[in-house]
C-alpha cells in the first residue's frame, strides 16, 4: 500500500510516495525550498508543487513545524509565519491540492510515530524521546508505544534561552559552533530533558542523524540509551504517510 507523505520543514518542503508495509520511500523524494515568508499560501504553493511533481492523486499525511490540533487547526508557529496561527491547515492544504484527502500532524510527532514503528524505537517500551534537530527542535514522547502529541519540548527554557536557539542544527550553523562545542549545548540540553522525563530512550532525528558519528560520542554522562534515527530526515515523510492512511 502507497500513501503520500510531505514534511514542512523551515527550511525545506519534501515529500514523496510510501510504502506501508515496509516504511519506505517508493521514490526519490522531491524537496523545494521553504519559502520567507513561509505564509499559509506560500507553503500550500510549495506542497503543491510536491505533490504535483509526481502526479499524486490519492491521500496525502502532511506534517507541520508547529502544534497541530484535532489534525487541521495550527496553534504556535514558531519557524514559519505566525498567519499560521488559528488556521485550519487542512483545509487550506486540501483546498490547494484540488480536494484530496488531507491530514496534518506535528513535524516531530510525524518522525516519531515512524521510528517506533519501523525505526530505532520499534519494540521499545517504557517512556522514548524523538527529538529532530533543525531549524529548530522537535520532539514526540511515547509511553509503552503511545504517543502524547504536541509537546514541543525544543521550546524548554535552559540557562534563560529557549533550547533551541541555543541547541538546534541551525544554531550551531549560525554561532558557527565546532561538533565539540556543540555536543555540550545538546548534552545540556538532553540532560534538562532527562531530568523533566526520565526516558529509556533518546532517538536524535533530523538531517544531523546523518552525521551522528561525529557528535553522539561526545555526548556523556546521560542515562538513558541516545540512538541516531534509522529513518534520518525520511522520518516526518514516512509518518506523515502512516497517518494519512487512517482517512481513508
Amino acid at each position: 500500500m502507497q500513501i503520500f507523505g510531505v514534511d514542512i520543514g523551515g527550511s525545506g518542503i519534501k515529500g514523496a510516495p510510501v510504502d506501508l508495509e515496509r516504511g519506505d520511500l517508493t521514490e526519490e523524494r522531491f524537496k523545494v525550498l521553504t519559502p520567507h515568508p513561509a505564509t499559509p499560501d506560500s507553503v500550500a504553493d510549495g506542497v503543491k508543487e510536491v505533490v504535483d511533481h509526481f502526479g499524486w492523486t490519492g491521500p496525502v499525511g502532511i506534517t507541520f513545524p508547529g502544534v497541530v490540533n484535532g489534525g487541521a487547526t495550527i496553534r504556535t508557529a514558531a519557524n514559519v509565519d505566525k498567519d499560521w496561527i488559528d488556521t485550519d491547515a487542512r483545509a487550506l492544504l486540501s483546498t490547494r491540492l484540488g480536494g484530496l484527502p488531507v491530514t496534518v500532524l506535528n513535524d516531530a510527532d510525524a518522525a516519531g510515530v515512524a521510528e517506533m514503528q519501523f525505526g530505532a524505537g520499534r519494540d521499545r517500551q517504557g517512556t522514548v524521546i524523538l527529538l529532530t534537530f533543525g531549524t529548530g527542535i522537535g520532539s514526540a514522547l511515547f509511553h509503552d508505544g503511545v504517543l502524547v502529541p504536541n509537546t514541543e519540548l525544543g521550546h524548554l527554557e535552559l540557562g534563560g534561552h529557549e533550547a533551541e536557539k541555543r541547541a538546534s542544527t541551525k544554531a550551531k550553523e549560525d554561532h558557527e559552533l565546532t561538533w565539540e562545542h556543540w555536543a555540550r549545548r545538546v548534552t545540556k540540553y538532553l540532560a534538562h530533558v532527562e531530568m523533566l522525563f526520565s526516558p529509556e530512550l533518546f532517538i536524535i532525528g533530523g538531517g544531523v542523524s546523518r552525521k551522528a558519528d561525529k557528535f553522539l560520542p561526545l555526548i556523556e554522562n546521560i542515562k538513558a540509551d541516545i540512538v541516531p534515527a534509522q529513518l534520518q530526515n525520511n522520518a516526518g515523510i514516512v509518518g506523515a504517510a502512516m497517518r494519512a492512511a487512517k482517512i481513508e
